[in-house]
């Protein structure tokens, strides 16, 4: 009988993912791209260039890259970037302005096509990898002189040759970050995160946990790569299967704010189970076909508790207004709205921070215990 019921579950899982979709996409399987950046071996073996050793980019912790900086001359930053532009342009914990202009230098020498409108004048890559499908984030806003600053990490089939896909503005990576930077305003900053290996399709890389581990690992060096840099901690925005990256991150991810949206689940049971001390907010609009797949964990299979059930614990956020998975950024929305206090900081569970934010929040017909 238990055979029976634990057979029941997994045809469950697997169905429940078909009809959530317009139908059951197989999606290839993907490798995960771990590792140190592109360029790393050279990097290693460059000891003449300041007559030291470089620090080693997978094995020194970001802050202890940020240091190494510190006490290199504006000179000798230079040669590091010119000689080295993709190790610099991702190596957590460099100047987020070294790292600019080194991606800058990497971009304008790549000859994939799929990459060319990465290079445009004025956009601000705060890292770029070319290996495998590609790997990119991308800055909007000033993100030195934030206040505040929110990373959205997107689900699958993202990733740099489909950055800049033309889809609804506010559905891609870049048009999230972009609609929420517009909407919290001056003094935040946004980084769309296209750092890691996302599913492909709805298959089985989207139903287990493999591309998520290897993901919240780079999650978690690329936001302490931020702090490290003087940045403030992020609030991190994580869609779809996003947030499972998120959820399995979040007990070493330095952040003050988790806020999922559609999500499959976090492989945890509840908010405690998450072990992090940011606040955990969660978003599901109510034509969102997620709805559909069964939050089951089983033989390696789902990803656990749907996050907006309130025996998980998070703070729910209204997405009435939202339509379809990739809505929840769609300017005028209930869901951007409150994604735009987080981001700025002014909504708490006691009650939004300014006059604009209260009368916005009081309009929104549930809250459920989010932000009241």
């Amino acid at each position: 009988m238990r055979r029976y019921a634990r057979t029941l579950v997994a045809f469950a899982l697997a169905a429940g993912m078909a009809a959530g979709t317009t139908g059951w996409v197989s999606g290839d399987a993907q490798q995960a791209l771990t590792g140190p950046p592109p360029g790393s071996a050279q990097w290693r073996a460059d000891r003449a260039l300041l007559g030291t050793e470089l620090p080693d980019p997978e094995g020194t912790s970001p802050a202890d890259v940020a240091r190494f900086f510190a006490g290199l001359s504006t000179t000798e930053q230079q040669l590091l970037l010119v000689r080295h532009p993709s190790v610099v342009g991702n190596l957590d914990g460099a100047p987020l302005e070294l790292r600019y202009r080194a991606n800058s230098l990497a971009l304008a020498a790549e000859d994939d096509p799929r990459y060319r409108s990465l290079a445009a004048p004025g956009r601000q890559i705060l890292a770029f990898d070319p290996r495998g499908r590609g790997q990119v984030a991308e800055v909007f806003g000033d993100l030195r002189t934030a206040r505040r600053v929110s990373v959205v990490v997107p689900g699958s089939d993202n990733d740099a040759g489909t950055f800049d896909r033309k889809v609804a503005a506010h559905g891609a990576p870049p048009g999230m970050a972009r609609t929420l930077h517009t909407a919290a305003g001056p003094g935040t900053a946004v980084v769309a995160w296209v750092g890691y290996t996302t599913p492909v399709g709805v298959g089985i890389d989207a139903a287990t946990g493999s591309l998520a581990e290897a993901g919240a690992g780079r999650l978690t060096r690329f936001t302490e790569g931020l702090t490290a840099d003087g940045l403030p901690e992020p609030a991190v925005f994580c869609h779809s299967y996003g947030s499972v990256v998120c959820g399995i991150a979040a007990h070493r991810l330095p952040a003050t704010d988790l806020v999922v949206l559609g999500s499959p689940g976090m492989r945890a049971d509840d908010a405690g189970g998450l072990r992090t001390k940011a606040r955990v907010w969660a978003a599901k609009d109510p034509t969102d076909w997620i709805d559909n797949v069964p939050n089951v964990r089983f033989a390696g299979l789902g990803h656990g508790t749907d996050p907006t059930d309130p025996a998980f614990g998070a703070r729910r956020v209204p997405a009435n207004e939202a339509r379809g998975h990739a809505g929840y950024f769609a300017p005028g929305t209930d869901s951007l709205r409150v994604f735009a206090a987080i981001a700025r900081g002014t909504a708490t569970p006691e009650g939004a921070g300014t006059p604009a934010d209260a009368r916005a929040l009081a309009q929104e017909p549930v809250l459920e215990g989010a932000v009241r």
